[in-house]
């Protein structure tokens, strides 16, 4: 499974970051082996007045990922996600690879809906 973690920087060891459609990119994990597979740069969406969550949610969806791990998602991104069928997986903390863990042992929850509002 692919897997897509926002994150502070593009490597394993980089903390999860807290806002999904502002994060600084997106790590991209294979769930089998836990290898990185590819970093995709967000810089477009931290400063944008608008759209950052359309933005994300349809660059992590062009990326072919399964899931995401992430601390929080906003309506807008997980609107998109959801239309695309990338679950989303709430409560991901410390790094890239801890939250590929607690997944794997299923310490994560599915979301069914939003958990933050939009531009928090």
């Amino acid at each position: 499974m692919k897997l897509c973690i926002p994150a502070e920087s593009p490597q394993l060891e980089a903390q999860v970051d807290a806002r999904l459609a502002r994060a600084a990119c997106f790590v991209l994990v294979d769930s089998e082996t836990g290898e990185m597979l590819e970093s995709i740069p967000n810089e477009q969406n931290k400063q944008a007045a608008s759209g950052a969550g359309i933005q994300a949610g349809q660059t992590i969806a062009g990326t072919g990922a399964d899931a995401v791990l992430c601390a929080n998602c906003g309506p807008k991104a997980f609107r998109v996600l959801q239309a695309a069928g990338v679950k989303v997986y709430l409560g991901a903390s410390g790094t890239v690879a801890d939250a590929v863990g607690a997944f794997k042992e299923d310490k994560l929850e599915e979301a069914g809906e939003a958990n933050v509002e939009g531009r928090w």
